[in-house]
């Protein structure tokens, strides 16, 4: 079993792409070798070199201060419901109850947005990733602006990216706009990442930022991947040469203004969510409580979604013991959204998991490949390009899969090495 479960894992994953293709002929063997080359060996770095467990430990340092600085500016204005029992005007009988999420977590994705804009003006962002970019656009044959917006997606939203190849957007084949949407929904944006890593850091201790990083950008060639297999490429769009790609902002004022504003409406967008999804499945599981129970556990959303999950989260390598609990958890990143699947990981009483699953899912959840993503991407880049909206639409569905079987191969790599 120790080789029937990763080579069986590994033809499955691939597989369930291979079946949506729209040209199976055409699928390439060679650039799915070095898809698959190209993670394994930026796992590896990533992950076993002793110089990146140094540097990502010193990234969690700035992560924690970088939490701290926010803290300040949220205690200013919220006072001491920022971070609950130190401050609170009043004795506190039971300080992990004084924790409200909303402002001593998710208020984070504010001011690391309007870092990021001004980042990425100071052209610190822009230089880390046209070094990445060269990774994928020759061994994987993507044209410039779909290897630029791809790499980007390491750090900027789903729509931030795109925006740096607006000009070429709407002369992109089927092919390239799949890409487009498939990496932006299989990777994280950089505000996202220190959130999660707050929310995390208690459970996998120092260098979780470095995990996230690390799994974003293995998503790139998985989700590269995935696309060329579901829609085979048919040419690519390249670069005009001195075209300014990295422009996205007029000055630094300008940079946190938009960078804020950005981080306001992902604020209000995922307080919302997470209120409303948590509320229907809290009513689903209402409804679910009058059927018979199944294997001594009640009927919930959250059990169906881990018997229909667990084949997928076996072949990314957890345990058949584990693989319900585990396909709870993609269930519930794909069907709801991957902040409330975090924090089901963070619940290690209800969803307890084994060292090794627990790190493979913190990579198999990573990234936005949820319905939710897939309405504010043809929303965005539907106003962007609206000549090509009814191609955007062609393409969702399978970006949405490509892009979940991408952060799947993603964990699956992990739990290689």
């Amino acid at each position: 079993m120790e080789y029937i479960q990763p080579a069986l894992g590994f033809i499955v994953l691939v597989s369930l792409a291979l079946v949506f293709s729209s040209d199976i002929k055409a699928v390439k063997i060679k650039y799915i070798t070095i898809a698959m080359l190209l993670q394994i060996g930026l796992a590896l770095l990533f992950i076993k070199l002793p110089q990146s467990t140094w540097l990502f430990e010193k990234l969690s340092v700035v992560v924690l201060s970088l939490k701290e600085a926010n803290d300040f500016g949220v205690q200013f204005v919220f006072g001491y419901l920022s971070d609950g029992a130190p401050n609170a005007p009043f004795a506190v009988t039971d300080p992990s109850k004084t924790f409200i999420f909303a402002f001593a977590g998710l208020s984070l994705v504010i001011f690391m947005s309007a870092l990021s804009a001004l980042l990425w003006h100071m052209g610190i962002m822009p230089a880390i990733v046209n070094a990445l970019s060269l990774l994928f656009k020759k061994p994987l044959d993507v044209g410039g602006p779909v290897g630029l917006s791809a790499t980007a997606n390491v750090f900027l939203g789903q729509l931030e990216a795109p925006l740096l190849v607006r000009p070429y957007l709407g002369k992109m084949t089927r092919n390239e706009l799949l890409i487009t949407m498939t990496i932006g929904m299989s990777t994280i944006a950089g505000s996202v990442m220190v959130i999660f890593t707050s929310m995390l850091m208690p459970i996998y201790g120092p260098g979780l930022i470095g995990h996230f990083i690390s799994a974003s950008i293995l998503s790139v060639p998985a989700g590269i991947m995935f696309a060329n297999i579901m829609i085979p490429p048919e040419g690519k769009t390249e670069e005009l040469e001195g075209e300014d790609k990295n422009k996205l902002y007029s000055s630094s004022a300008d940079a946190i203004s938009q960078g804020t504003q950005s981080g306001i409406e992902v604020f209000i967008n995922v307080a919302g969510l997470l209120i409303v999804v948590l509320a229907f499945v809290y009513l689903i599981n209402l409804v679910l409580g009058v059927f018979p129970a199944v294997n001594g556990q009640p009927l919930s959303l959250e059990l169906i979604l881990g018997y229909l999950f667990a084949p997928i989260a076996w072949c990314m390598g957890i345990p058949w013991e584990e693989s319900i609990t585990a396909g709870t958890l993609l269930g519930v990143k794909t069907a709801m959204n991957e902040f409330v699947a975090y924090i089901y990981l963070a619940d290690v009483g209800t969803y307890p998991l084994s060292e090794k699953s627990r790190l493979i899912m913190l990579y198999g959840l990573c990234g936005f490949a949820n319905f939710s993503s897939v309405a504010i991407l043809l929303s965005g880049l539907g106003a962007i390009i609206p000549h090509r909206k009814d191609d955007l639409i062609a393409v969702s569905g399978k970006a949405l899969w490509a892009a979940f079987l991408a952060s799947c191969m993603t964990g699956y790599v992990i739990s290689l090495i």
